[in-house]
Formats: structure tokens, sequence, C-alpha cells
């Protein structure tokens, strides 16, 4: 019931394990990786509370020894700060170039623990052993890592590809519904952006995986990572095609600026909101039939995650200062902001010729909506 993904990039290739059992089985497929039988762990404390001793007997039963330092929950651990003691720490612990750190968490956890084995010793080796659906299906693939910045989200950080990934599916199943969902607004992003077919397995299949069918956990998972590894595989540093993969970003990190990267909205909510919006200006602007961005929203609401703006709980600035917050996207190339959108389900490209006039329209009547 495990499957397996390989990202092919020649010196820097590795493979993304998934499927239930994989933290016991972490010792065995770590062990191959290491010079001597120690690792070192950085978590944070939700994760810490469920997994870590399991990581531990799994690491323990290939005679793996492990230190590990456990960090706040939250997406303000993605921050200078921590990055700091974290790095500093792994110092203190006398990690060597030719040791292994392990990133065991979510999205925030990969991202840091993955910039901070990026500038340890100029780049030691890291394995992401992601615990939520959004860092197994996303973040823990692909070699972005990278923090915060009071003036945007992940302006600051480095391309490093770990050396192997263990998504647990099993560890799900520890996920509050909230969670889950929001994890979901990445892997549906996945159809919407290059694959009309899983989109409409999905429309059948994903409200299975959301109760806990773990064949439908795996599927979801596996497509998803599959996609995404094709698109890495083509562009690694983001010149090209792997800019498909922000798909509803634009807008997702300007409404994640705009509540202040808190619990009002997750991530991955917001990205689902993002494609929602991404979709409408497409039909907006004639790419798209206007009955795709009604599927989109029609689907998401019967998964029951967020969809549109009025689903964002508190005040939200302007489209004016949406529009400005958006302008601080790593997306921008010579001033102009790049969009990903689509001509249809499964088909979205890359443009920055987007009437900025007509995003804020879109904008306006989404606020207004509220």
């Amino acid at each position: 019931m495990q499957d397996t993904v390989h990202v092919g990039l020649g010196e820097r290739a590795y493979d993304i394990h998934i499927g239930p059992g994989l933290l016991a089985r972490s010792g065995e497929l770590i062990a191959p990786l290491l010079r001597r039988k120690r690792v070192a762990v950085i978590s944070d404390e939700n994760v810490a509370a469920l997994h870590l001793e399991s990581l531990r007997e799994g690491l323990q039963a290939a005679g793996i020894d492990m230190v590990s330092k456990v960090l706040p929950a939250g997406e303000a651990t993605k921050s200078w700060p921590h990055l700091t003691d974290t790095v500093e720490w792994l110092l203190e612990q006398k990690v060597e170039r030719s040791d292994v750190v392990v990133a065991l968490g979510g999205g925030v956890i990969g991202d840091l623990v993955g910039f901070a084995a990026a500038v340890l010793r100029r780049g030691v080796r890291f394995v992401q052993i992601p615990t939520s659906l959004l860092a197994q299906v996303d973040s823990s693939v692909g070699g972005k890592t990278g923090i915060n910045s009071p003036h945007g989200k992940n302006l600051v950080g480095a391309f490093h590809q770990p050396s192997l990934v263990l998504a647990d599916t099993g560890v799900l199943g520890t996920l509050k519904s909230r969670d889950f969902l929001a994890g979901y607004g990445e892997v549906v992003k996945y159809g919407l952006l290059g694959d009309f077919e899983f989109f409409q397995w999905l429309e059948g299949n994903a409200s299975r995986a959301a109760a806990g069918d773990m064949d439908a956990r795996i599927y979801a998972v596996k497509r998803s990572v599959e996609m995404k590894a094709e698109i890495v595989e083509r562009d690694e540093t983001e010149q090209g095609d792997r800019a498909l993969l922000n798909l509803g970003h634009t807008f997702c990190h300007a409404l994640e600026a705009a509540t202040g990267y808190s619990d009002r909205l997750l991530h991955g909510e917001g990205v689902a909101i993002g494609c929602a919006l991404a979709f409408e200006l497409s039909a907006r602007m004639g790419l798209c039939s206007q009955e795709d961005p009604s599927r989109i929203r029609t689907h998401l609401r019967e998964m029951g995650t967020k969809v549109d703006l009025a689903d964002i709980p508190g005040d939200l600035p302007d489209a004016d200062g949406l529009l400005d917050l958006m302008s601080q996207d790593k997306k921008v190339v010579d001033g102009k902001l790049r969009f990903i959108l689509a001509r249809g389900i499964g088909q979205a490209f890359v443009t920055s010729d987007v009437d900025g006039e007509l995003v804020r329209k879109v904008l306006s009547e989404a606020l207004s909506a509220r």
C-alpha cells in the first residue's frame, strides 16, 4: 500500500515514499544516507507531541541515534530569530557536512529546516518527513526553502533539494478537519493547473479522502506529487514552467499578508480562494468559460473549504490595499505582476499581460460580497 515517486534531478535526484507506516520504516529508509548513525531532528510543539517518539522508535530500529529540537508551532516560526536559533543549535550538536538533518512537521518546519540545512556549513543534506496534507503534496517536494519577512512571505530562502521525502499518509489521521481541508487547496490546484482528469477524479473521490479512505488519500498525494515532480524536473529554479505551481498564490499571498499570517486564513485556504479568483479573472478576460469558476467554487463548497473573500473573518484592506500587497509578490518581473491564468480547467499558463483595472474590479466585487 506504499508508492514511490522519483524526482529526477541528476546528482540531486531523490525518492518520495508515500503511504501509511513510513515513520516505523524511517530508520531503514534513512540509513543508506548516513555516514554515522545519528540524525538531528527539528519539529514543532504540536507535531512533536504526536509523532516524535514514533520517529525515534523507527530510527532506533535501524540503530540510528536521534537528537531533537522542538520549535513553536505556527507561521510566525518562519522568521530570522527561529532560523538563527535552529542553525546555532545544529552547530552545537556538531552536525557535520556529511550528516543529515530531518524536518518533521508541516510546511513551516519543512521550509525553515530546509533553509537552515542550506546555509549550515554551506549546505548539508536533509530529509523531509511532512506531517500535513499541504506539506505532503506541495512544500516538501521541489527544494524551495525559506522564511518570511515583514515585506512578504518566503522572500528569504534558497533552492535546496531534500535527499529523501517520507510522506506517511497514516499521520494525516491526526489532522484537524480544517487543516486537512486547507491542504486540499493545494491538491485541487494540481488538477486545475494541468490535469482535468485528476480534477474530475477529485470531484468524485476527494470527499472519500477527507473522510479517511486511505486508498483515496494515497492517490491524491501521489498524483499531486507526480505533477509537481514533472514540473520541477523541467524547471528547478522557476525560470518558466514552475511558476504554474503558483496558481492562486498571487492572490493568496496578498490575503495572507492582509490577515497577518494568522489562523484567520491558513495557506491552503488562501490557495483555494486564490484559484477561484484566478479562474474568475480568466473568465472575465474571455480565456475560459464562465462555467469554470462556478464549477470550481461548487466543488470547493462541497468539500467544505474556504472559497471566497466572504469566508475570511475580520476586516480586509480595500482592493487598492490588496493590489499593493500583491505588488510585493516574488512573481513581480520588471515591475509587472505575473499571473497564472487558465484557458480552462487543467490548462493554466503564465502571463504578465493583465489589466490592473480588471484585477481591481474582480477584487472590489469579491469584497463587496462580504
